[in-house]
């Protein structure tokens, strides 16, 4: 099974991916984690990756899209991949499904974790308090959340058009929102 995870940033996607990984077997493919391991692989690959982050450049969908394709093969094997943090445009989808129909496969099911953007500030701004997480300022949280509903939007009616897509309320509990992720899981068609 390939899922893709959606929500923003803080909605618990990091701590639901792990767990799928934990009971499912099942392969995260978190392209800021590939960025980083490529970068530090030194490869050719890195080296372009690199090139285009040192000089604070977005890296282009070639190189993420090749990053995930050197990726499915492990992903296959264990019977499933976690898109995180891909694809983030309609375009990137349409490449992730083409990507996907050559090896025989398919995005299988996304789900979105719906919240409440004030009560996720608020959840915010009390772990910035209380942890001092950079990423958590509650400014800077208030520009990323702007900048995922803007990229992700339009990416909700491709994915519904295709019947694929789920939405687990996100605001619960970590065994409410498993639980809600394990439903619309299981409602997948074999």
């Amino acid at each position: 099974m390939n899922l893709i995870l959606f929500g923003p940033p803080a909605a618990g996607k990091g701590t639901q991916a792990k767990r799928l990984v934990a009971e499912r077997g099942m392969v995260q493919l978190s392209t800021g984690d590939m960025l980083r391991a490529a970068r530090a692989s030194g490869s050719e690959l890195g080296q372009r990756v690199a090139a285009v982050m040192d000089a604070g450049g977005l890296v282009t969908d070639e190189i993420v899209i090749a990053l995930i394709e050197e990726r499915l093969p492990e992903a296959e094997a264990a019977g499933g991949a976690i898109f995180d943090g891909f694809p983030r445009t309609v375009a990137q989808a349409e490449a992730l499904d083409a990507m996907l129909a050559k090896r025989g496969r398919k995005i299988d099911r996304v789900v979105r974790l719906k919240v409440d953007e004030d009560g996720l500030l608020a959840r915010v701004a009390k772990r910035f308090a209380e942890e001092g997480r950079p990423d958590d300022n509650p400014e800077t949280f208030k520009v990323r959340l702007a900048a995922y509903n803007a990229q992700t939007a339009p990416l909700l009616p491709y994915y519904a058009a295709q019947g694929k897509l789920a939405e687990v309320d996100g605001m619960g509990t970590v065994q409410e929102v498993a639980a809600g992720i394990d439903g619309a899981l299981g409602s997948v068609p074999a």
